[in-house]
Parts: C-alpha cells; sequence; structure tokens
C-alpha cells in the first residue's frame, strides 16, 4: 500500500466498492423502518434519536473506508477480504437496529449490543487496513498510524460502554464523548500527516463520485417510501385523484432531491481546494440522514390510511418537510462553502426554505395531505427551476473563481449539472 496516485485519470468506483455500498441500501432501509414505526406509534423522541445514532453510525464508517479506498485501494487478496469483512459488520449492525429501538421506546437500558458489534467489526477492519498503509510507506507512516490509534481508542470506548447498565440520557452522553474521539481521526491524523509530509492521497474526483453513489443509495429510501405508503394508499382509497397525487408527489419527490444535489460539480473545486473536503465530507453525514429520512417521512404517509394507527396528517407533513428544509439548508451550506460565496438567487433559496414551514401550517389547518406534500415538494422544485432558468450562469462565474480554471473549463463543469 504505497498509495494512489492523486491526479490518476479515470478514477472511477471499483466492483468491491459497488457491492460494499449495497449493504448499505439495507442499513438505511432498517433505519428508516424503524424510523417510520416510531412515529406510526408516537414514540417521537426516541425514533428520531435512534434514527440519528443509526444513521451516524452507518453513515461514518462509510465515509471512514470511502477516503481510506480512495487513497490505498490495492485490490489485492487481502484488502478485498478486509472490505467484505467490514461489510459483515454492517449487516451485523443493521441487525442490531430493531433490538436498539426497542430498548428507546420502552425506555429501559439502551440495547445495543449487536449493533455496537456490527460497528467495531467494520472498525477493527480499518484499523487493519491503516496499519497495511504504515507498513507499505514511510510517507504516510505519521498519518496512517494515528488513523490506526485513534479509531482503537474510540473503539475501546464503544466496547465499555457495552458493559454501562445505562439509561438512554446516560448512553447518549457517553455515545457523544466517544463519538468525539472517532470523529476527530481525520483531523488528528491529517494535521500530522501535513507536518510530516504524508496527508492522505485520497482522488478528488473518485471521492466526489462515492459521496454521489451513496446520495443516490439514500434517495433509494424515498421510492421505497413511496411504494409503502402506495400500498397502504390505494389498499384504503384505490386510484382516487388524492391516492394519485400522494404516490406522484413522492416519486417527483425523489427526482427534485437528486436534482439539486447535483447541481454543483464538487470535484473540480476539491482538485483545487483539497482544505474544503473536510467540512464537506463531515457535512455530507448530515445531508444522508435527511434523505434517508424524508423516505421514512414518505412511508409514514401510509400510516395516515392505516386503521389500526392514528397517525395524523399533520404527523406524516411534519416527518417529511422537517427533513426536506435540512436537507436544502444543508446543501445550501455546503454549496456556499465549496464555491467560497453564497449562490447569487440567494434570496429565493431562503424564501423556498418557508415553503415546508408552511406546510406544516397547512397541515395543521386541515387542508388536504396532497396539498400539504404538494407544497414541500416545490420548495426543491423552486430551486431547480430557477436555476435551469438561467441561475446556472451565476453558478459557472462561481466556479470560475473558485476553480481558477479558464472559463470553459468552469462552464463545462457547470452546465454538466444540468446536462
Amino acid at each position: 500500500m504505497t498509495g494512489r496516485d492523486a491526479t490518476e485519470a479515470h478514477r472511477a468506483a471499483t466492483p468491491l466498492e459497488l457491492l460494499f455500498d449495497l449493504t448499505f441500501v439495507a442499513a438505511f432501509g432498517v433505519a428508516g423502518n424503524e424510523l417510520a414505526s416510531a412515529i406510526a406509534h408516537g414514540d417521537f423522541v426516541a425514533g428520531i434519536g435512534g434514527f440519528c445514532f443509526a444513521m451516524v453510525a452507518i453513515v461514518w464508517a462509510w465515509i471512514n473506508y470511502s477516503w481510506f479506498a480512495s487513497a490505498f485501494d490495492t485490490d489485492d487478496w487481502l484488502f478485498r477480504v478486509l472490505t467484505m469483512v467490514q461489510m459483515a459488520g454492517v449487516v451485523v449492525l443493521a441487525i442490531g437496529l430493531p433490538p436498539m429501538f426497542a430498548s428507546l421506546e420502552q425506555g429501559q437500558p439502551v440495547a445495543n449490543e449487536v449493533m455496537v458489534a456490527g460497528y467495531v467489526v467494520m472498525r477493527v477492519a480499518v484499523i487493519a487496513q491503516w496499519l497495511r498503509a504504515a507498513h507499505g510507506n514511510p510517507q504516510y507512516l505519521a498519518v496512517a498510524k494515528t488513523y490506526a490509534l485513534v479509531i482503537g481508542i474510540a473503539q475501546v470506548g464503544w466496547v465499555i460502554l457495552l458493559f454501562l447498565p445505562l439509561d438512554p440520557m446516560g448512553f447518549l452522553l457517553g455515545a457523544l464523548f466517544v463519538s468525539v474521539i472517532d470523529w476527530s481521526s481525520p483531523i488528528v491524523a491529517e494535521t500530522k500527516g501535513l507536518r510530516h509530509g504524508g496527508a492522505t492521497p485520497w482522488h478528488p474526483h473518485h471521492i466526489v463520485e462515492r459521496y454521489s453513489l451513496l446520495a443516490i443509495i439514500a434517495l433509494g429510501e424515498t421510492v421505497f417510501g413511496t411504494l409503502a405508503a402506495a400500498q397502504a394508499v390505494t389498499e384504503a382509497e384505490g386510484w382516487s385523484f388524492s391516492s394519485i397525487m400522494v404516490i406522484g408527489l413522492g416519486i417527483v419527490m425523489a427526482f427534485a432531491l437528486w436534482w439539486v444535489y447535483f447541481m454543483v460539480p464538487s470535484a473540480p473545486i476539491l482538485a483545487v481546494r483539497r482544505s474544503k473536503a473536510l467540512v464537506w465530507g463531515y457535512g455530507h453525514i448530515l445531508l444522508f440522514a435527511a434523505i434517508a429520512a424524508v423516505g421514512a417521512g414518505l412511508h409514514v404517509i401510509g400510516y395516515v390510511y392505516d386503521d389500526h394507527y392514528h397517525v395524523s396528517t399533520l404527523t406524516a407533513i411534519s416527518s417529511i418537510a422537517i427533513p426536506v428544509l435540512v436537507f436544502m439548508v444543508t446543501l445550501y451550506l455546503l454549496h456556499a462553502w465549496l464555491v467560497s460565496e453564497f449562490p447569487k438567487n440567494s434570496p429565493l433559496q431562503t424564501a423556498v426554505l418557508a415553503l415546508p414551514v408552511l406546510a406544516i401550517v397547512l397541515a395543521a389547518v386541515g387542508l388536504p395531505l396532497w396539498v400539504c406534500l404538494l407544497t414541500v415538494v416545490i420548495s426543491p422544485i423552486a430551486i431547480v427551476l430557477s436555476f435551469e432558468l438561467g441561475a446556472w450562469r451565476a453558478l459557472e462565474a462561481q466556479l470560475d473563481r473558485a476553480v481558477g480554471a479558464s472559463p470553459s473549463v468552469a462552464g463545462d463543469a457547470g452546465r454538466s449539472a444540468a446536462s
């Protein structure tokens, strides 16, 4: 493991990485289903808390592997085996999610043994990979050993938490303490690597593609959520105007979020401004969680039409509008961070943030569910229309300044997001 070429041409995701991502489809699906079920049963705090904890664990494990693979993927037999060990850890973590959610809903000590076991399996495999990198090239000895050390300390912390009979609040405090150690590994290791001339040689175009693929996987949860809602709605009402609108708007939601996410091409900026990567990478944890939560919210719509549950339109719309709002705000800030200035259509982007809030108000006063859902969907659609009707020119100019390339290079990058 001597390190990949950070400027390697035509670097793309490997079949092994695509297989690795497949396990996260299951993890996202379980977390989303548990959140939707908790909301349907009225366990809002437990459901949201459990979902946030699960998504941070899932996405953080994915992020650590993806950045490592971008820098040191040798694709030899040992790299493949260790990657597959991490895949097995993802599956174990997903198996442990329902007991964890159930313990939170019942107010019992957090039953996170299986979940943490899966997470530790993933992270121990990452430690082994970093030790291989430390052995492979003296240039990366400092950064690789620091990663291995900090990640190892965090895993010891997670194991200790397993043996402590903590109530939900006690577990939350303990988990936050250990998570800070875990999350600090890139900051501590890369800083040390820079001092010793050997920060990890991650590939900007490759890492952006990897993030894009996980965003698409998260968006798949909106499709699954729409399908779950469609079954309940059509069983209750048949193919009425209202049911068609609800199902159609769920599909449009997935399309609109996808379109908005891919407006700004991140790779050209990260290629020349590698210092932007840390905030950009961390920010995606919230972004991926928000996308998956939208899918869970769409699933909640199905419970509105199920007589076994007492889910109001207000609850269903809130479970969609809030994550859409988080998605829009997070993406807006990440785009501004990348180009080092706010978008030229900031007034519009700020104004459309009021639409999810308005949808909640409309639901509270008793308007039909499809009207409220339409109000939420208009928020990302308005951004898409603004972009396609001319705002892309301002983005192109921002890319010119951010990338420092010729207008033709940055212009091609800007329009690639809309083509």
